[in-house]
């Protein structure tokens, strides 16, 4: 049965992809984003419309009900982020809290309205900071959030709005699927700016490396994290949207690594003779990676991508972009 889909932040780089993935299987796709239409996508390809807007603002909403009358379901990925130098500085709190809060509490308001689907992405970054303090052995199971300690007010938000959709499932009778996501990386994603990700980030350093320099890594480089190719990614959260399990549920690799090994691998992928030097910056926990027991038992599924294939492809991409 053909939907008609609204897909808040689909000009972002998850956003996009679960456009063009819907897109192409004939649904009608559209796409609201503050950013603009994607730069690295044809509106025609992975969308039906695109609608320019701040989503934290009420007329928007409106302006969306008035045009479409309603939705059968509702992505919601928009939010105020970005990667560790925009997280963990503390300069963009306030920012990150109340922009993506708002935004949530008119999703939650208008889906029950049009009484849509929601899928709502959480984050990770919502697990207690004390069970990854271990490099090699963070806690992050579904079941391991309480009591809750994140690390960054990113995190806190993230929780809060979770339990904003729950609520609206248990008094209001929201549809909802919520799902923890666990470092999404890939093409045709920010790469520069201050705003990327781990992934993108050293691979663009590699990519504009000349042999013999030296990359920096921020911190000890010893810290870890497990990271999930985008495709993977938006096959998970599909069969989740089709499952009749709620959530919250992780979804991620548990392909760990430490964030040196990262930069290694990326530089034998470039085929360049660079250094890794590891100076202080922001690095947020020690130690990350999904546990993807529930994940395997509600919905009988698990990436199988290796980690090395996806950053190939990454940082190929990356590397005609910077040409």
């Amino acid at each position: 049965m053909k939907k008609k889909i609204l897909i808040c932040g689909g000009g972002g780089f998850i956003g996009h992809h679960l456009a063009k993935r819907l897109h192409k299987e004939g649904h009608k796709v559209i796409v609201v984003d503050l950013k603009g239409q994607n730069e690295y996508a044809d509106k025609d390809d992975y969308c039906s419309a695109y609608l320019p807007g701040d989503l934290t603002t009420e007329w928007v909403w409106d302006q969306l009900n008035d045009i479409y009358g309603g939705f059968d379901e509702v992505y919601q990925l928009a939010a105020d982020m970005g990667g560790a130098g925009y997280i963990f500085t503390g300069e963009n709190d306030l920012n990150v809290m109340t922009n993506s809060a708002m935004i949530n509490l008119h999703a939650v308001k208008w889906a029950v309205k049009w009484k849509a689907k929601v899928f709502y992405s959480s984050s990770a970054c919502m697990y207690p900071a004390y069970n990854q303090e271990d490099p090699s052995n963070p806690k992050c199971s579904e079941d391991s959030a309480y009591p809750a300690a994140p690390d960054s007010e990113y995190g806190w938000e993230k929780l809060f709005s979770e339990r904003l959709y729950l609520t609206a499932n248990r008094n209001a009778g929201l549809n909802v699927r919520i799902a923890r996501f666990h470092n999404i990386f890939g093409p045709e994603g920010t790469w520069d700016g201050g705003k990327e990700k781990a992934p993108a980030a050293l691979c663009r350093k590699v990519a504009k490396a000349l042999d013999g320099d030296e990359i920096e890594i921020w911190g000890p480089g010893t810290q870890t994290r497990s990271f999930l190719y985008i495709d993977e990614c938006v096959e998970a959260v599909l069969r989740l949207m089709e499952s009749d399990f709620l959530g919250p549920i992780n979804i991620g690799s548990e392909e760990m690594i430490a964030i040196n090994d990262l930069a290694h691998m990326i530089i034998r992928i470039s085929g360049k003779n660079l250094s890794v030097v590891n100076v202080s910056g922001p690095v947020g926990v020690m130690g990350r990676n999904s546990d993807n027991h529930l994940i395997r038992e509600k919905l009988h599924w698990e990436p199988s991508m290796r980690l090395e294939d996806g950053i190939k492809l990454t940082y190929n991409w990356i590397k005609s972009q910077i040409k």
